[in-house]
């Protein structure tokens, strides 16, 4: 802008034309192909041109088997769009399929697009737990004030949105279809959102089928996910909390989105024997159906894949608010389930829970005053 400006009153003064620099016009030319769009069919052509296009059009991008479609350390104020098919080879590998970092950046999806994982090629029922390596989806690290939006995104092979290290980072209307792994040795820990060491991260108007968390908090603060629909997976999650250099989750709010089909509907799970916090978070208007294990579940004796029944301390739920959770579970499913370690939950809001069907649990611990199980 500086050269533009001093090129523009050199032109005005008149008899100093012929006084003008000769780098001056190179300047310009670099800044005219900075600021204009490129359409982009290869990943190739995708690395050449991340520092000379602002705007970036992937227009049917097959990415080799084992590569990630790279648009980390994009220029600040660079704009992706997705457009037509984008595609992923096979191999094993922990990927990701693609990796996204810079400054008010604006990602987004152009009509009619798909970002197709591939996913049947590595289902095998096992996820990230085993049999083949799969790769994470898509990895959202060291974003900071950009967007991603309208993007169409079908069969991720394990993990879908990883957010870690993100700041002031806006997630809307993202569509995640991993329907076609509801089969016998399908899909497993395709995780929609997962959230780890990040501040300002706001997720609106999710849509997402999958197998595992809609949406899963680690770590950060100052965490919005609001009008979201899921289904198929594991529900909307704090946690777990614990085991990581970050342990820490304060200032979140989940707000009106309904979740159907899944195994739970509202969760927070910490880890036992772990240390850390769960601080000031609320869960406000949400509708639940056909959920098939737990509609409200806060466990403080969580390990993967089998829960001690032995709550600890060391990670306490504090100024926790459940507002508005309404709708049904299964017939064999618990309604509420609270496993608190003695002293380590407290300064809980309990309004408006009311969740019908399924059997009340007999197994709670040490319920904090004014919630119910």
């Amino acid at each position: 802008m500086i050269a533009i400006q001093v090129f523009a009153s050199i032109l005005s003064a008149g008899t100093l034309v012929a006084a003008v620099p000769a780098p001056v016009p190179t300047a310009l030319a670099q800044l005219e192909s900075r600021a204009g769009s490129c359409v982009l069919t290869n990943v190739a052509a995708v690395s050449k041109s991340k520092s000379s296009c602002a705007t970036m059009t992937l227009s049917n991008i097959a990415v080799p088997s084992g590569q990630t479609l790279d648009l980390t350390k994009l220029n600040e104020g660079t704009t992706v769009v997705f457009a037509g098919t984008t595609t992923f080879g096979y191999k094993e590998w922990e990927g990701p399929l693609i990796s996204v970092s810079g400054s008010r950046l604006t990602i987004k999806g152009a009509t009619g697009h798909v970002i197709d994982g591939n996913g049947p090629a590595w289902w095998d029922g096992k996820g990230s737990n085993g049999g083949k390596k799969k790769p994470k989806f898509f990895f959202a690290h060291f974003m900071k004030q950009s967007t991603i939006s309208s993007l169409n995104v079908k069969n991720t092979p394990v993990q879908g949105f990883s957010i870690n290290s993100a700041t002031d980072l806006t997630l809307d209307h993202i569509t995640i279809d991993n329907s076609a792994g509801d089969v016998t040795n399908g899909g497993h820990n395709t995780d929609a959102f997962d959230i780890g060491s990040s501040t300002g991260i706001t997720i609106s108007n999710a849509n997402i089928h999958n197998q595992d968390d809609c949406l899963a908090i680690n770590s950060g603060t100052n965490i919005h996910f609001v009008g979201g629909t899921c289904s198929g997976g594991h529900g909307l999650s704090i946690g777990s909390v614990g085991g990581r250099a970050d342990n820490i989750v304060d200032g979140v709010v989940i707000a009106t989105s309904h979740i159907f089909n899944s195994q739970n509907g509202v969760r927070v799970k910490t880890v036992a024997g772990a240390t850390g916090s769960v601080h000031n978070v609320s869960y406000k208007d949400i509708t639940l159906s056909n959920i098939s294990k737990y509609g409200i579940v806060l466990q403080q004796d969580y390990q993967n894949g089998s829960p001690t029944g032995n709550p600890t301390t060391g990670i306490p739920i504090t100024e926790f608010r459940a507002e508005g959770i309404t709708g049904s579970v299964a017939e064999k499913a618990i309604p509420v389930y609270v496993l608190c370690g003695k002293g380590a939950c407290s300064d809980w809001t309990w309004a408006g829970v009311q969740i019908a069907g399924g059997v009340k649990s007999t197994k709670c611990q040490n319920v904090p005053a004014g919630a119910s199980c």
